[in-house]
């Protein structure tokens, strides 16, 4: 049992450091994406379903509370994280549109809307970029695997963070990673290099 700890450790250093050599120029792209969003006084609305609808969570809430130092909060909003809303919208519109309806009604042009899916097939997901043209807001989209329906419908203004990786736990993983790498950039280009 305990090789198989170590065996499931190296693995994932393997997925990560596979993963953040190939990454690294698009996470620095994403990075400015979010600054530009943010110095236009515009917000973030993120949304993922299950374990990646958590790490959107963690998105917004280093966006909002702050990363690793005080700091002003930053408007972002995780769409997934109102159970009342999202079975409402489900149980009156069907599951397809339980982010899309929140894009609608809360996004605006020059928003950026962050998706988070393991293999970019979720339905609510390619809903919620469709919705996201329809506002003229731009996608940064967390994927695994081939991406899926969801990186198909990306164009030239957005982003795909694609984790070459078809376990879902080592996309999750890296997905987590890349938040806490992304919020580390925001804050120093934001608000300046800090020592730790």
């Amino acid at each position: 049992m305990e090789q198989h700890v170590v065996t499931l450790f190296h693995r994932s250093i393997e997925a990560t450091m596979n993963a953040g050599e190939f990454l690294a120029p698009l996470i620095a792209e994403a990075s400015e994406m979010l600054v530009h969003t943010l110095l236009s006084e515009n917000k973030v609305l993120a949304c993922g379903n299950g374990v990646s609808g958590a790490v959107a969570q963690t998105l917004v809430t280093n966006l909002v509370s702050g990363f690793q130092r005080e700091r002003p909060s930053l408007p972002a909003l995780a769409i997934n994280a109102d159970s009342a809303l999202g079975t409402a919208i489900a149980q009156n519109h069907g599951g397809a549109q339980t982010y899309a309806k929140p894009v609608h009604a809360l996004g605006q042009p020059g928003d950026l809307l962050v998706i988070f899916s393991s293999d970019g097939r979720d339905s609510n997901l390619v809903q919620a970029v469709r919705a996201a043209r329809d506002r003229e807001m731009s996608v940064l989209a967390f994927t695994g695997a081939d991406g899926g329906d969801c990186a198909a419908l990306l164009d030239n203004h957005d982003i795909e963070l694609r984790v070459p990786e078809v376990d879902p736990a080592a996309v999750h993983q890296v997905h987590m990673l890349t938040v806490f790498t992304l919020c580390d950039l925001v804050d120093s280009s934001l608000f300046g290099s800090y020592e730790e």
